[in-house]
């Protein structure tokens, strides 16, 4: 297992949007393809570090950013602000400025946003991979904890959220504590996020609705991946996505709900497998 704070030889930059600065992690040669990594709720561009490089070695230009209001993007105040398809403008928004059609790829809220910025513009992307993510917004113990937290953001704010889904976590089946510089991090990175942000993403998350016959009817050839022990949208849901889909389904061992860290190994091969697999029927088609 790896961990947010292996970037290897990644830098950092920052895309200009209508939303505001974005921040990022790019590694690999700017004039390459490009692959466009949007991370989860409550995450940043370091839920992917991992991957970087080995996208990067593999001959494409890795981009992964912060959404608005996430770590290092400043974002809104206002908490509507924060649906997917407004966060799909700043993706699409980014995207342009690769200069060429993107492999999108997007973890758990950040698929959902993805897909919401495929549907929008299908023209802008090359592919689409929904990592970890579901067809319509998330239920289980993950939505009853945001329910259950909401009222505290609102009363006590981002250090009291903090505090409360760190026992939840503590007090789960099998928990494991960070090392101490990780767990550092993942308090900073939380407390840095905007309140809007938090609550924004929390009302889209448990409201998304079903779209997954507009992302087939638009034809962006999609991968469903997902680690093996995922316990936010259940695996049978990503299976049954995958198949209204018409997409390929890859399920990682060793991992679950986050597999860029959890097995980045693994991840990357099945990430660049499906564009080397993409980019040999393109080449042939045209040859």
């Amino acid at each position: 297992m790896s961990d947010q704070l292996a970037a290897g030889y990644a830098q950092r930059a920052t895309f200009d949007t209508s939303s505001g600065a974005i921040a990022a992690l790019v590694s690999g040669d700017r004039a390459a393809a490009a692959v466009l990594l949007l991370p989860g709720y409550t995450g940043s561009k370091e839920d992917f570090a991992p991957l970087l490089d080995p996208l990067a070695g593999s001959g494409r230009y890795a981009v992964a950013i912060d959404l608005p209001g996430q770590f290092e993007s400043p974002g809104p105040s206002q908490r509507e602000s924060y649906r997917t398809d407004l966060l799909a403008v700043t993706v699409r928004e980014v995207a342009a400025q690769l200069g060429q059609r993107v492999h999108l790829v997007g973890h758990s809220f950040g698929g959902l946003v993805a897909r919401a910025a495929a549907i929008a513009d299908p023209d802008a992307f090359d592919s689409l991979v929904l990592m970890c993510s579901g067809p319509a917004g998330i239920g289980g113990r993950r939505r009853m904890l945001i329910d259950r937290l909401e009222p505290v953001l609102a009363s006590s704010g981002l250090a009291a959220v903090y505090a409360a889904s760190e026992t939840a976590a503590r007090n789960e089946v099998g928990y494991v504590a960070p090392p101490p510089a990780l767990g550092d991090f993942l308090q900073r990175r939380f407390l840095a996020g905007v309140p809007a942000m938090l609550a924004g993403m929390g009302d889209a998350l448990r409201s998304e609705p079903d779209r997954v016959a507009e992302l087939a009817a638009i034809g962006v050839p999609t991968l469903v991946l997902h680690g093996a022990d995922d316990d936010a949208w259940a695996p049978h849901v990503q299976y049954d996505m995958a198949r209204r889909l018409g997409a390929r389904l890859v399920v990682l061992g060793d991992a679950g709900h986050s597999p860029a860290v959890e097995n980045p190994a693994a991840t990357a091969q099945a990430l660049i497998q499906f564009w080397d697999e993409r980019s040999d029927r393109v080449s042939g088609g045209s040859g």
